[in-house]
């Protein structure tokens, strides 16, 4: 099954490009689950989430709906790899808990930055980062190409963590797309191709772009390709700025729709069983 979403859906510039006039807070997840199978949690990477707010995206999400979480920086950017796994990794592994007891999770995505090179220390970081997670489903996201190589799909293998294809912009240093997986979960993240913003931009303007659908066509087949080696496949949009991700995310949708034709409800979780709801509606939190 492949689900298509974004990296988070809670932006205020989406309201709108993607949410109707006027939405709320609470009412941004009930929408978006109404429009997207899956969804990336992004803000647990500046902070691990409190159990309220848990207990808040289980209420406001249809039961088929699945939730991937990103792993806290103080994990994956610590700045000194032989140093102890920040806490931050376990009580993130507890919060997250319900959602796994729910059926509703997908998997903890762990995006360590380019200066993250292999080499025995950080090997043996990562796996102290796994042992951390112990229980819940991992995706390792490398950010150089050092790491784009049959060593590491071994080594992500025997950790049972799943690699994460990504689209990014064609520089020297940068991963270049894939249609790998290395774990029962595959794992696609297009972060756009504004090249001239990638080092010296923020986490917005880096990702400012919006793709065309002739860009995302051999994406398409790459990801029926994973699919074809996984039992889920998570595929999701980073591109956030003003709501591209939700625009490209749909284009992807409807491109993996005509690909699969008449297999594609079985293959592909469109949110069928989510309510059309809009805001201001009686139930709409629900």
């Amino acid at each position: 099954m492949i689900y298509v979403g974004t990296c988070g859906y809670g932006y205020k510039d989406w309201v709108g490009p993607f949410y109707p006039p006027k939405t709320r807070n609470s009412e941004m997840l009930p929408y978006y689950a109404s429009r997207f199978g899956a969804v990336e949690i992004d803000s647990s990477y500046y902070g691990v989430p409190a159990e309220q707010t848990i207990a808040t995206m289980l209420a406001r999400s249809p039961k088929a709906f699945r939730f991937s979480f990103k792993a806290p920086q103080a994990v994956t950017h610590p700045g000194d790899y032989g140093a102890r796994v920040h806490e931050d990794a376990g009580l993130l592994r507890e919060r997250l808990l319900p959602i796994r007891d729910a059926g509703k999770f997908g998997a903890v995505l762990l995006q360590f930055p380019n200066a993250f090179r292999p080499e025995a220390s950080t090997e043996r970081y990562l796996a102290a980062v796994v042992a951390s997670f112990d229980g819940l489903p991992l995706v390792a996201e490398f950010r150089h190409v050092a790491w784009q190589t049959p060593q590491t799909s071994a080594l992500l293998e025997g950790l049972g963590v799943g690699w994460c294809n990504v689209d990014m912009p064609a520089l020297e240093s940068l991963m270049s797309p894939s249609s790998d997986a290395t774990s029962s979960i595959g794992y696609v993240r297009f972060h756009g191709r504004n090249a001239a913003m990638w080092w010296t931009g923020d986490n917005v303007t880096r990702y400012e772009y919006d793709y065309r659908a002739d860009e995302l066509v051999p994406w398409a087949d790459r990801i029926a390709e994973i699919d074809a080696q996984v039992e889920q496949t998570y595929v999701f949009f980073n591109n956030h700025a003003v709501g591209k991700a939700t625009g490209n995310a749909e284009m992807l949708e409807a491109l993996l729709v005509e690909r699969y034709g008449d297999a594609a409800e079985d293959r592909i979780a469109l949110p069928s069983d989510a309510p059309a709801v809009q805001p201001g509606l009686p139930g709409f939190e629900a």
